[in-house]
């Protein structure tokens, strides 16, 4: 179906200018400036019309599929629809979804379980054609977990599979280099003063002894594939030289500005939190994304566990004048799809995919008004 967005703020590539945007099918056909009402024309009363989101790191599915700390939702179908559709109205119309292969407290994590059953929910999702938002595969290999091999071996299907990251949650580096911070965090768990200690001191032991070899074995697992890797939590000038050696192109979650310059300076890419951007730093300690915007070393935003920050840590960043709208809707939207080789969406120009998301400004918080993946209205 055609269709002819009238009087909106159009967010371009490097301005934001009033006019109307017309879609033919899946893509984008025509953009016009100025004043263009036009009859049948859906008018968007002067609020901004933008790329479809593109969040390529999101463990919201767990939640779906844990509702409360081990109680596991059922119907598996149904915890990968309501996903879907808090993507969808979150304007997110491309979404990795992020699944973390193996656990860093292999005794009592719930994620081996889930990883299972998330891949063949998500399968029959896609095969019914029950999915708002377009889902890619990004898979999150705790290279601390003894059994990562084995657990990669049971990954089936790879055509969706564009993204993997490298990731090490030993106690005292990384996101991890402030203990205390992590004490704190697990005292969530229930756990007693001494077992904490124990399970720090057995998590650095078996860091120490996996994470080097199951490294290599991820990285020889996935090279004929060819993915993209990104390294999680880069904290030092080292982390960075480790994954340019490996072959990383994205840092993921860098802990400090020392890490995302370093990955600056070595033509990777970086992606931050969102939810870091909303609340004005990091909920374990580390650095403030605010600081690596400021500093000119933030490519680009993952809403991580809120998928509404994606569009509310942008339009923070206008707020704070730390970058144009542009700049930072690119962050959400055109950066990650390149990132990732996606070169068909991202950016409202004739010929790509018509994924657009209308946005009205209540104050400085943005509200979503309709959002189209390929030309299709999905919420």
């Amino acid at each position: 179906m055609d269709r002819i967005f009238s009087n909106a703020k159009l967010v371009l590539a490097d301005e934001v200018v009033q006019g109307s945007l017309t879609t033919s099918g899946e893509c984008i056909a025509a953009i016009d400036t100025g004043n263009t009402a036009t009859a049948g024309a859906i008018d968007c009363a002067g609020d901004y019309l933008i790329p479809g989101l593109v969040e390529l790191h999101t463990d919201n599915m767990e939640r779906h599929f844990m509702p409360r700390p081990q109680t596991f939702w059922p119907n598996g179908l149904a915890a990968a629809i309501t996903h879907d559709s808090e993507i969808a109205t979150a304007g997110i119309t491309t979404v990795f979804d992020s699944f973390c292969v193996g656990a860093y407290d292999v005794k009592s994590s719930h994620r081996p379980k889930l990883f299972q059953e998330m891949t063949t929910a998500v399968a029959l999702a896609r095969e019914e054609g029950t999915f708002r938002s377009d889902h890619w595969l990004h898979l999150r290999c705790e290279l601390t977990d003894p059994e990562l091999d084995n657990r990669l071996a049971s990954v089936g299907d790879l055509s969706r599979l564009k993204l993997v990251s490298l990731m090490d949650h030993t106690p005292g580096q990384r996101q991890w280099r402030d203990l205390d911070a992590l004490r704190t965090f697990q005292t969530r768990s229930g756990k007693s003063t001494d077992e904490i200690e124990d399970s720090i001191q057995e998590r650095i032991e078996r860091g120490s002894r996996y994470v080097r070899h199951n490294r290599d074995g991820v990285l020889a697992r996935f090279a004929a594939h060819k993915p993209v890797f990104a390294s999680h939590d880069d904290t030092t000038a080292d982390h960075i030289s480790e994954a340019v050696a490996d072959g990383v192109s994205i840092s993921e979650f860098p802990c400090s500005l020392e890490a995302a310059s370093a990955a600056r300076a070595a033509n990777m890419q970086t992606i931050g939190g969102a939810p870091n951007v909303v609340r004005g730093g990091s909920h374990s300690g580390n650095v403030s994304m605010l600081e690596l915007a400021k500093a000119g070393v933030l490519d680009g935003l993952s809403s991580d566990y809120v998928p509404a920050s994606l569009l509310q840590a942008a339009f923070s960043l206008v707020d704070q004048s730390l970058m144009s709208i542009p700049e930072a809707i690119a962050r959400v939207t055109l950066n990650p799809a390149t990132m990732v080789g996606l070169s068909d969406r991202g950016s409202l120009a004739s010929g790509l995919r018509a994924d657009l998301v209308r946005v009205r400004m209540v104050g400085t918080t943005p509200v979503i008004q309709t959002v189209y993946r390929g030309g299709m209205r999905v919420a």
